[in-house]
């Protein structure tokens, strides 16, 4: 999906707030918990290796050696991040505090505090000894049938031809318009109202940043089935399954000095990552992982 351009819709950045505030009070939650560690590194992008998608996001690291990602391509994100390099000055600052920007209007801020608050998630997740599933395929489990309209936020275009191929319909929701027209059994469109109708939902985890998240929950609210999948999708899930969201798939690093030196010079980092997802029918929920933290 297209990030250069945000929602200026009122309601848009309502709906982000509200979910943002949400995501945030949990993160304060676990703070509370215990000291966080502090921001020990920032790891951006400093070049671009060609067709790399991993190249648009970026990576907050804890001194524990957490690490959260984000979406770096939101606004005018990576050119302020690359002109103005922040790891100096965020080095050592309370990981609570960069995390507080996922509230802010400014881009940089709401990209590096929602890494910030993946990188705390993934923290959390350890400390309460809880693995989220990495044995399912979190886009296989779409399983397309005949006859079914299915919705796609952002292009996943592997995938097009084995949803096409299966006999489903698709229709994609994009924010920039050089896709959108129609195509033999799924069609591109800008507005979010055309996912209604559809049994199921793939979309990008961007929606988290843009501005965009109410908009197509609301249009996609007769989905059975709805899945945010991406690296940025490694926050607790709680507040997302409150709004129907039945499925998260994620990232967490494995291999901290592999995946550093990909992101700086731009390449494919999935190696040094694992995927997984969190099932909201198998989730034991934010409250119960909390009660497995001594304080």
């Amino acid at each position: 999906m297209s990030d250069h351009h945000e929602n200026q819709d009122t309601g848009g950045r309502k709906g982000r707030r509200d979910f943002a505030h949400e995501l945030l009070g949990r993160i304060e939650t676990i703070a509370a918990r215990g000291p966080l560690p502090a921001v020990a590194a920032v790891h951006l992008p400093l070049a671009a290796a060609k067709g790399s998608r991993e190249s648009e996001f970026c990576g907050v690291e804890l001194a524990d050696g957490s690490i959260g990602l984000s979406f770096l391509l939101l606004g005018d994100t990576f050119a302020r991040l690359r002109n103005d390099n922040p790891v100096r000055a965020l080095h050592g600052m309370p990981a609570l505090e960069l995390a507080r920007g996922y509230l802010d209007d400014d881009p940089v801020r709401r990209t590096l505090g929602f890494a910030a608050i993946n990188a705390i998630s993934q923290r959390f997740f350890r400390q309460a000894g809880y693995a989220p599933d990495t044995a399912v395929d979190s886009i296989g489990s779409l399983d397309p049938q005949p006859g079914e309209r299915i919705g796609m936020v952002g292009l996943f275009g592997p995938l097009v031809p084995r949803i096409v191929g299966a006999g489903a319909s698709l229709t994609v929701l994009e924010l920039q318009n050089r896709h959108v027209g129609e195509y033999r059994g799924w069609r591109v469109t800008l507005e979010p109202a055309e996912l209604a109708g559809c049994t199921k939902l793939l979309s990008t985890t961007t929606v988290l940043l843009n501005d965009t998240l109410e908009a197509v929950l609301d249009a996609a609210r007769g989905a059975r089935w709805i899945a945010f999948v991406g690296p940025g999708g490694s926050c607790v899930p709680d507040d997302l399954f409150a709004r129907g969201v039945t499925l998260l798939g994620g990232r967490t690093i494995i291999d901290r000095d592999g995946f550093a030196n990909a992101v700086a010079r731009g390449e494919r980092w999935g190696r040094f990552a694992r995927k997984y997802v969190i099932a909201r029918d198998r989730y034991p929920g934010f409250d119960r992982l909390c009660a497995k933290i001594v304080g």
